[in-house]
């Protein structure tokens, strides 16, 4: 099994997962152009995609789906929760109705807590704080690899914790550096409240105590994830994770590396 991050931040997020058989695309936040080009860029073919799996409504991971699915002849993985938030957008009747269009006999019912198959993967979802109808993440597993992609949460739950033992590697969000966001003049401050509420977006602090205090130590890769181009900064973020994983009692060899928006990471294969 392998993956890349196609693009992640505030802009649109996006990952492909494969294996030899199977291939899924995980969300698309992206514009559908942007997620057609990056998946040749790393030598897919997305007339060989198996499934979208979309693990929440908001914009940034489900805003390109509608016209992508015009490229596409593959399902769309989808919680009911989900796909009825998706279609009760704020854009208007117009809008939804071309959503709705776009998913007709298109769709696969998953649910955020209970355990399903995409080709030769199984995916193992878990709910994620975030004020979303139905967020989740999920553990990918093929072959007794396992990895893990969970984004857009405000704080690391207890399940959470559980979910990341014995993962080879793990997409996780480190969304925001505090003092950054306080202090940021472009966000007003209700939007700062969001981002830190336990319902919001987990920041390079939160993520830190737990690669400490409560990260096993065992995924060979962790990639930083949903990073704010605003509110953050990509050195600043690794150094961050990479100082936590030195503060740890048991120390690992487990890699940190970074996504970014406009241009997919390298793959990463077990």
């Amino acid at each position: 099994m392998k993956f890349t991050v196609l693009g992640s931040g505030s802009t649109g997020n996006a990952v492909l997962i494969t294996t030899e058989k199977t291939k899924v695309l995980v969300d698309a936040g992206l514009s559908a152009k942007e997620i057609l080009r990056r998946i040749t860029e790393v030598g897919e073919t997305h007339e060989k995609l198996d499934g979208v799996l979309i693990t929440h409504e908001h914009g940034d991971h489900a805003g390109g789906l509608r016209v992508l699915m015009k490229n596409l002849n593959c399902p769309v993985f989808i919680s009911g929760e989900t796909k009825h938030a998706y279609f009760s957008t704020r854009k208007g009747n117009d809008e939804a109705q071309k959503r709705r269009d776009a998913l007709k006999d298109k769709t696969v019912s998953i649910e955020s807590s209970q355990d399903f198959q995409i080709g030769d993967i199984d995916f193992h979802p878990f709910t994620l704080p975030h004020d979303a109808a139905d967020n989740f993440g999920f553990v990918a597993e093929s072959k007794g690899v396992k990895v893990a992609t969970l984004w857009d949460f405000g704080h690391v739950t207890t399940l959470i914790k559980e979910k990341l033992r014995n993962c080879d590697g793990i997409v996780i969000e480190s969304n925001h550096n505090k003092d950054m966001l306080r202090t940021c003049p472009l966000y007003s401050w209700d939007l700062k409240q969001r981002i830190l509420s336990k319902m919001g977006h987990l920041s390079n602090e939160d993520l830190a105590d737990w690669l400490t205090n409560d990260y096993d130590g065992s995924a060979e890769h962790i990639v930083l994830a949903h990073l704010s181009q605003q509110t953050n900064e990509p050195h600043l973020a690794r150094l961050t994770a990479e100082t936590a994983l030195k503060l740890r009692q048991n120390k690992c060899q487990t890699k940190i590396s970074l996504t970014h928006h406009k241009v997919p990471t390298e793959w990463i294969q077990f």
